[in-house]
């Protein structure tokens, strides 16, 4: 990656947007099993382009409609907050609800939800 590009849905595409640098890796994809999926595993993620506008993280990929998610809500909800591991360090995460996994997964062809980074407990090291 290199400076000034930023990465708000880890594993997916860049964007060089300014604003997106407080956004960078606080999303992820996980599988049905809860792993964290990376592009080793699931190349197709780098199709997936990001940016923000006007409030929503706007994903596009090839054949597929955009998806919009909201960029700070963070649902207090507890029945959609899980841990999970990336790398060896547990995290809390914020599954973004059913139209962002049938998104998702419909795309990358592998079922899985997106995943937001709970802010109490942000990944300190991403694995390589």
């Amino acid at each position: 990656m290199s400076a000034g590009q930023f990465q708000p849905i880890a594993e997916c595409g860049l964007t060089p947007q300014p604003e997106a640098a407080g956004y960078h890796r606080q999303w992820l994809v996980a599988n049905d099993s809860g792993q964290w999926l990376n592009r080793e595993l699931c190349p197709r993620l780098a199709e997936v382009t990001v940016e923000l506008r006007l409030g929503y993280l706007v994903l596009k990929a090839p054949g597929m409609l955009r998806m919009d998610i909201p960029l700070d809500v963070i649902e207090d909800d507890d029945s959609v907050r899980y841990s999970m591991m990336v790398g060896e360090q547990a995290i809390d995460v914020i599954d973004e609800g059913e139209l962002a996994a049938a998104w998702i997964s419909n795309f990358i062809q592998v079922p899985c939800r997106i995943m937001k980074v709970h802010p109490d407990t942000p990944v300190a090291v991403w694995p390589a």
